[in-house]
């Protein structure tokens, strides 16, 4: 049987279950791209660093050059992090002739419309499933099996570290920073992971799934973001309370106007699919205009989900079908004009609203009308008694608003926090019904 030579840059997490995959189901993996993927060489910084993984003799290299010169190699997964050395490493390997399969979100996100392009100029392809939602075929349902719909709007849980740490709060009762902890200890998340709690992580992917989506060029940073560093476990019980679990929700939605697109804490009703999303598992929502809703659901990360991803990609390139379609994609061009991102002000929506408030007459009264002042209407309202007894005339206050704007709401929070009878800051979530 004929056969593709393959190569890896990077034996991590991925690069190591990759490797396992193409070693351990050579025969399943020829049937299905109508030839044998032969892994020729890996690249690594140390190669006689100790790996539980058994390679051939003489695959492993540090020289990058290896692989550059190589011509039996047409196909490469690069498999490190980071901008740099990912970014120029992607163009040297381009630049020497072979297509390219990668996981790097941040890069992708960062420096698509220079890598995006030169791939094309050279007639090579870049594909990237593994780097949204792990073994989740969104980007492939997005730009292929969906191509025949302007798509209407996305929604998704595209971080898992996040959604394990919310899950757990809730389903143990316990505090962000004793969930953090715990997702470290089990590997889900960074010493430092700031990147995926605080929205970041899921702007650069959401920012990808727009691109395949909407065909035009975005700043992952305009995306506007809150992170769930600031969750309290009573907003998750009061959230139970009244239906709602709370989850990182990435949204992008066409409007008029341009895209309305949003990464933050939101109560979503129980029932809706994406509540019941738990633990590490992403999910996304599509909605299209010919084919409506559908759904995707799966591990977003970890090794053997991911490498799943890569591999298919290795396969689609394999049998030419990721040139065919990365030469059509709607991906980004450097003389293409961005799509406007319409303010946060102006997004429309139902709020969650939490304050600590002074427990005496007219308190409600002033609340009201600080709403009221700035059109928010009031859906309605849930007062628990004080458990604090060391101030029990100090009670939080939930509301639950109508449709208003964001400038609305953020407006009435600003003359609430300044009112005598608010005594700490609001807290504030959109809501998805």
């Amino acid at each position: 049987m004929e056969a593709t030579g393959v190569a890896l840059i990077g034996l991590g997490t991925v690069g190591s279950g990759v490797a396992q995959i193409l070693i351990s189901h050579g025969d399943r993996i020829a049937r299905r791209a109508g030839r044998a993927l032969q892994l020729r060489r890996v690249i690594v910084q140390q190669v006689d660093k100790s790996r539980s993984l058994q390679l051939a003799e003489g695959l492993l290299s540090d020289r990058l050059d290896d692989l550059i010169n190589d011509s039996s190699i047409s196909i490469v997964a690069q498999l490190i992090g980071g901008l740099e050395p990912a970014r120029t490493i992607m163009l040297a390997v381009l630049e020497s002739g072979k297509d390219v399969v990668t996981a790097n979100k941040a890069l992708l996100a960062e420096h698509g419309p220079e890598l995006f392009q030169r791939a094309r100029e050279l007639g090579r392809s870049i594909a990237f499933e593994a780097a949204v939602a792990g073994g989740v075929p969104v980007v492939t349902g997005i730009g292929q099996c969906l191509a025949a719909n302007q798509i209407i709007s996305i929604q998704g849980i595209l971080n898992g570290t996040s959604n394990f740490i919310v899950t757990r709060m809730m389903s143990a009762g316990i505090s962000y920073q004793d969930a953090v902890s715990e997702a470290q200890q089990r590997g889900y998340a960074e010493a430092d992971p700031r990147l995926d709690v605080d929205g970041s992580d899921a702007a650069q992917k959401l920012a990808l799934l727009s691109q395949l989506a909407f065909g035009t060029h975005l700043n992952w940073r305009q995306i506007p973001r809150t992170g769930i560093e600031q969750l309290d476990i009573q907003d998750l019980q009061y959230a139970e309370q009244m239906g709602y679990r709370v989850k990182l929700l990435a949204t992008a939605t066409l409007e008029s106007a341009g895209l309305e697109m949003h990464v933050s804490p939101t109560l979503v009703r129980r029932g809706r699919p994406l509540a019941e999303v738990g633990n590490s598992n992403n999910a996304v929502s599509v909605v299209g205009d010919a084919v409506g809703r559908v759904f995707f659901h799966g591990q977003g990360a970890g090794q053997m989900p991911t490498s799943s991803a890569v591999v298919a990609d290795l396969i689609d390139t394999a049998t030419g079908r990721s040139l065919q379609t990365f030469q059509h994609l709607p991906l980004w061009s450097s003389d293409e004009q961005p799509i406007s991102i319409t303010p946060a002000s102006a997004h429309r929506g139902r709020y969650y609203l939490r304050m600590m408030v002074v427990d005496e007459p007219g308190m409600m009264a002033t609340v009201a009308q600080a709403l009221s002042h700035h059109d928010v209407s009031i859906n309605s309202i849930f007062q628990p008694e004080s458990s604090l007894p060391e101030n029990p005339q100090q009670v939080n206050l939930i509301i639950m608003t109508h449709a208003t704007t964001g400038g609305s709401i953020k407006a009435a929070v600003e003359e609430l926090e300044q009112s005598p009878a608010t005594v700490s800051e609001c807290i504030l979530m959109r809501v998805l019904d």
